[in-house]
């Protein structure tokens, strides 16, 4: 079975000290970038697990955040 090269996973989180939604993008299987919209701070945090990520990449990542995940913050 072959790996897709690049796929989108929708998340949730609601543990921790984190609580909202947000996108994880991964290459070949390796999560690259997540971006994660935390309701609970009001915040839309980027967060890369690789040091060398193309701006294409990141503007993708971006697009399909935009897309994908309501803007408003839920209370």
């Amino acid at each position: 079975m072959e790996l897709q090269k690049d796929r989108v996973i929708i998340t949730s989180d609601v543990s921790g000290d984190r609580d909202g939604i947000g996108v994880e993008i991964y290459r070949d299987d390796k999560l690259i970038v997540e971006i994660f919209r935390d309701d609970t701070k009001r915040t839309r945090i980027v967060t890369l697990f690789q040091q060398d990520i193309s701006l294409e990449l990141i503007e993708e990542s971006i697009q399909i955040f935009k897309k994908e995940i309501p803007w408003n913050f839920i209370d």
